[in-house]
């Protein structure tokens, strides 16, 4: 049995934070309802190409294990079922504007009345309060505003992007746990909890020491592209065929990838021998590894690195062709296949955590805009085929 299971989530979300959170309580074993916009759906069903057989690749990746149902919540009819929906129900997802719940008259204050001891989760990208609450956000536009941006990229050159929505992911992963907190809670209060999760307040989490340094020193840091501005070495290097990353975060890794890399002179080095030196020493030391690292390819760097048992953390640049051939990452079996029922069998990456020595299983494939529309409306509600039918006429669902 998965720890989630018996747990419903009514998910009205859309694009990747919340539906990353309610994705991993699927997995988990919870059943989550996804509730969409008739005719449009999540806004990922048209972020493509990437389209396999007209289904957007992105929607794919953030939505398995999952049941859809559409509701126009404009209509008075739509929230006549999403409150009759509440009572089965444990949890709510919504990343809606500020008060546009509310506006629906089902915010969270109007779903306690209707179900006592409900979970509800208010994802958004500033937050319920403060002067840019009412404002736009995305993953990139939190990259920007939090300062995550301005920490990426060569010193002297333009800043980046982090090429996966890594605000949006941690934002849903901070919601993960705190709705299975509130689970908990309520088993032993009884009561009602809302959560807020903001991006904005995601994104400075995530600054971790180099928020810390700025708050203690009041130096804004620097960008050092990458290299690390406390630990020598730390960065790319070219072996004789590509490129790898490699560490040494101590005096005593610093002297094991010496032995290994046959630099056994530089232990002792003046410039070298401590971290401090190092660091003042950056430059020199880095082309001394350089010239090293070019003597050899990747893999016989890596094998020497595995022989010698020497602990320093060193790893080839991957493309994503070389990471799904790994054959450690094929050991994992994290990679697992379902059969979609229009694009046919799909590839996927699993759970990524085990739960006593298990892997939790895909049970369900991406589900097509309203699939499973008489199925939630008739097996929870009791609606007949008709009356389906007739919702559907009418633009309710």
């Amino acid at each position: 049995m998965m720890p989630m299971q018996g747990v419903r989530i009514l998910d009205l979300s859309r694009m990747v934070a919340g539906a990353y959170c309610s994705m991993l309580l699927a997995d988990l074993g919870a059943e989550v309802i996804k509730i969409e916009e008739p005719g449009i759906g999540d806004d990922t069903r048209q972020w493509g190409p990437p389209y396999i057989n007209g289904e957007s690749a992105y929607f794919l990746s953030v939505n398995r294990n999952k049941q859809s149902l559409t509701l126009d919540l404009r209509k008075e009819k739509a929230q006549e079922i999403f409150r009759k929906l509440i009572q089965q129900a444990d949890v709510v997802i919504e990343n809606f504007r500020t008060g546009m719940m509310e506006k629906f008259h089902v915010g969270y204050r109007d779903l306690q009345k209707v179900k006592p001891g409900l979970i509800y989760c208010s994802i958004t990208g500033f937050g319920l309060s403060g002067p840019y609450k009412d404002r736009p956000a995305t993953d990139p536009i939190m990259q920007a505003a939090g300062g995550i941006m301005g920490l990426i990229g060569e010193p002297d050159g333009k800043p980046f992007r982090l090429a996966l929505p890594i605000i949006d992911m941690t934002a849903g992963l901070y919601a993960h746990g705190a709705i299975m907190a509130a689970l908990i809670a309520r088993g032993k209060d009884d009561q009602s909890h809302f959560i807020e999760i903001s991006l904005l307040d995601t994104v400075l989490s995530l600054l971790l020491n180099l928020g810390s340094n700025y708050l203690l020193t009041g130096q804004p840091p620097k960008r050092y592209g990458n290299a690390h501005p406390s630990i020598v070495p730390f960065n790319l290097f070219q072996t004789k065929d590509r490129q790898v990353f490699l560490t040494a975060s101590s005096d005593g890794r610093w002297k094991r990838l010496c032995q290994v890399c046959g630099l056994d002179h530089l232990i002792d080095d003046p410039r070298f021998s401590t971290t401090g030196a190092r660091i003042q020493h950056r430059a020199e030391l880095e082309k001394l590894l350089q010239d090293r690292l070019q003597e050899k390819t990747a893999d016989e760097w890596m094998d020497l690195m595995d022989k010698s048992g020497a602990g320093v953390p060193f790893a080839p640049i991957n493309t994503l062709d070389w990471v799904f051939k790994d054959p450690h990452v094929n050991a994992r079996e994290i990679v697992t296949e379902i059969t979609h029922p229009v694009t046919g069998p799909i590839k996927m990456v699993g759970m990524a955590v085990r739960y006593d020595n298990r892997r939790g299983k895909v049970r369900l494939p991406p589900p097509r805009l309203g699939e499973h529309n008489r199925e939630i409306l008739g097996r929870l509600l009791g609606y007949s085929d008709q009356e389906v039918e007739n919702l559907e006429k009418e633009g309710v669902i």
